[in-house]
């Protein structure tokens, strides 16, 4: 266990977690919402602090980023837990990992018991062995992801500040539920975020994510403002937030944050509590795609469906095709560091 920083003390024990916007009020023996931020003693700690249950080297494309550093590698990790109940997610045996613990054991200092277990079965991957690796093996930066990375702050906090120092880059994966201490603290080691924006009702928020929608259009906001790149998706499922006028909204709020934050709109298909849910259609992603341009958005994109049309960043102002890609990987790539067009020298918003 690792103590927390994200967090005031309270009244007989009892803390206060500030690592993500639902700001848990832990008595103790207890974890927040998360399940891996746990109070013991009147002290917060972090149950999975240098054990991520999944590591990978990734293309950046997966994350997905396709204007940061297109067609490097980034090197990918995610912890047990989240924050979030999305009846969707394709990760839900990590993500959702201490619920499935507590429901098989509810008794509160067992159900812990097991997830240290769980834990503790994992790899040892502390800071200083992420950073060496990538800068040994020449990956030009970190994507904290698979789940999200609001809950094990401290962990992705010292690794973020110690790549920083060796030159290597800090990519969040996000569900946007970070807190305004967590991004305040984070942000000058934060160099990209993609944020989930699931929908654009409380009511989806709420029945399909367990969550609510405004923190998460909050965070779109404070992070495009404190001077991080930003990128969106929205995973489009028929019937729950694919109508013309939910992609709609989710656009034109997009456009009135910047113009220039690339929107990728990905298609679902069935997983954990959605199985009876059909995949979704080419066709939803390429209304979405039109709609997301119709709306000003420069740089749309879709994805989950390889060769769709929407995969290749266009100039906005000439439409060469500047970067080609197939997937979730990069064929070719015309942008360099200035990134400017070669044709016409329009700038196009990222990091190259």
């Amino acid at each position: 266990m690792h103590k927390c920083i994200l967090y005031k003390k309270g009244k007989e024990k009892s803390v206060q977690c500030e690592a993500c916007s639902w700001y848990c009020k832990i008595p103790e023996g207890r974890t927040g919402i998360c399940g891996v931020r746990l109070n013991e003693g009147g002290n917060l700690y972090l149950l999975v602090y240098g054990k991520p249950v999944s590591v990978h080297l990734d293309n950046i494309e997966k994350k997905p980023l396709f204007h940061f550093m297109p067609g490097t590698k980034i090197f990918s990790l995610g912890t047990i837990g989240c924050n979030f109940r999305c009846a969707f997610c394709q990760n839900w045996d990590i993500s959702q990992a201490p619920v499935i613990i507590k429901s098989e054991y509810p008794e509160a200092k067992k159900h812990i018991e097991m997830i240290k277990k769980a834990v503790d079965a994992c790899e040892d991957w502390p800071p200083e062995k992420i950073v060496n690796y990538c800068l040994e093996n020449k990956i030009p930066s970190i994507a904290y992801t698979y789940n999200e990375p609001a809950i094990f702050f401290e962990y992705a906090y010292d690794t973020a500040r110690l790549a920083h120092k060796n030159g290597i880059k800090n990519v969040y994966v996000s569900n946007g539920y970070e807190s305004k201490e967590n991004l305040e603290k984070f942000h000058e080691y934060m160099d990209a975020i993609n944020i989930d924006i699931k929908g654009f009702t409380e009511e989806f928020y709420a029945n399909i994510c367990g969550a609510r929608l405004a923190p998460v259009l909050e965070n779109v906001k404070r992070c495009h403002k404190l001077g991080i790149w930003v990128e969106t998706t929205t995973l489009l499922i028929p019937g729950k937030n694919d109508s013309d006028k939910e992609i709609t909204q989710i656009a034109e709020f997009i456009k009135s944050v910047s113009p220039d934050i690339p929107w990728h709109v990905t298609a679902f298909y069935p997983a954990y509590k959605m199985l009876d849910t059909p995949p979704t259609p080419a066709n939803t992603l390429l209304r979405a795609y039109n709609i997301g341009k119709k709306a000003g958005l420069k740089y749309v994109y879709t994805g989950n469906i390889p060769g769709l049309e929407g995969e290749n960043t266009s100039c906005p102002r000439c439409d060469t095709v500047l970067v080609e890609r197939y997937g979730l990987s990069c064929e070719a790539n015309k942008i360099k560091g200035d990134g400017k067009c070669p044709v016409c020298k329009e700038k196009i918003a990222g990091i190259w």
